[in-house]
């Protein structure tokens, strides 16, 4: 199966995602790279040019944010039997886009369904814009979506997201979940103990993503390093005060999924009191 990587306004960081992975040798065997612009010898031009002058691409790889009129990239697009969006960038033109109405992700603009290619686009597989949102996308999301691609076995959700990958919260399997439940804060960042929801802006229990499920190279993710989640996989990112949580009256502003102000305010008061002292021990 013939693969084009095309990069536009980036910075490179999906690519380096990519060569990370353990599988990535596995796709440069799975796949004949047509183009790749930090592995090939070739230009752009030249390949591009000879895949428009064939009529057909089984897949296109963009990485980076667009112009909304890069007619190169839709027509590589209108002629692809499947269209992968790897990175932020490219999904909802994340920091290119921010001040900038031109620039968009290829079928998004920030939540704002258009982009590049118009809301109602589908490639000649059948398929909207395959988004493997992230900054970056996660290597086994990338090496994964591509293999599965292969093999005919790719199920979307409504943001034209891998479901495998995006159908959970980074909050599920997140190490901290017992300090999360019993509402025992971190005191700092860096550390093994408590949770970083309440004071220091992690967004794992509104992200959709499986970094604490599937871990990053098999080893780590941002909440088990001592980091909060900055839910980089969702259209509105980057925000500003991403190491913070906003609170009105001791209550955060933005609540997990599913959970509603009144509920919270009640468990959280009865979690609070009734906290085993070991979550409250030091490191």
């Amino acid at each position: 199966m013939e693969l084009l990587w095309i990069q536009r306004l980036t910075c490179c960081g999906n690519t380096h995602s990519l060569l990370s992975s353990d599988k990535a040798e596995l796709i440069f065997e799975e796949f004949n790279l047509l183009f790749h612009p930090s592995f090939s010898l070739s230009s752009e031009e030249e390949a591009v040019n000879e895949v428009l002058k064939k009529g057909k691409l089984e897949v296109l790889v963009l990485e980076g944010a667009v112009k909304k009129d890069d007619e190169r990239i839709k027509k590589l697009c209108e002629i692809a039997d499947y269209v992968v969006a790897v990175g932020n960038c490219a999904v909802y033109g994340n920091v290119p886009a921010l001040g900038k109405e031109n620039i968009s992700g290829l079928q998004y603009r920030f939540k704002e369904k258009g982009g590049l290619l118009g809301k109602e686009f589908r490639s000649k597989k059948g398929y909207p814009v395959i988004n493997l949102s992230g900054c970056p996308a996660n290597p086994e999301w990338i090496t994964g979506t591509l293999l599965k691609i292969k093999r005919g076995k790719l199920e979307l959700d409504e943001l034209g997201r891998p479901r495998d990958y995006y159908g959970s919260l980074t909050h599920w399997g997140c190490s901290r979940n017992e300090f999360f439940e019993w509402k025992v804060e971190a005191k700092e960042l860096g550390k093994k103990k408590g949770c970083l929801f309440y004071h220091f802006g992690c967004r794992g229990p509104m992200t959709h993503a499986s970094c604490n499920t599937i871990l990053w190279n098999g080893v780590n993710s941002k909440t088990r390093a001592g980091t909060p989640c900055f839910g980089c996989t969702e259209y509105d990112f980057p925000r500003e005060n991403l190491w913070e949580t906003r609170q009105y009256a001791g209550i955060p502003a933005e609540l997990p999924l599913g959970v509603s102000k009144r509920g919270y305010i009640m468990l959280s008061g009865v979690a609070k009191m009734f906290a085993p002292e070991r979550l409250k021990d030091e490191d």
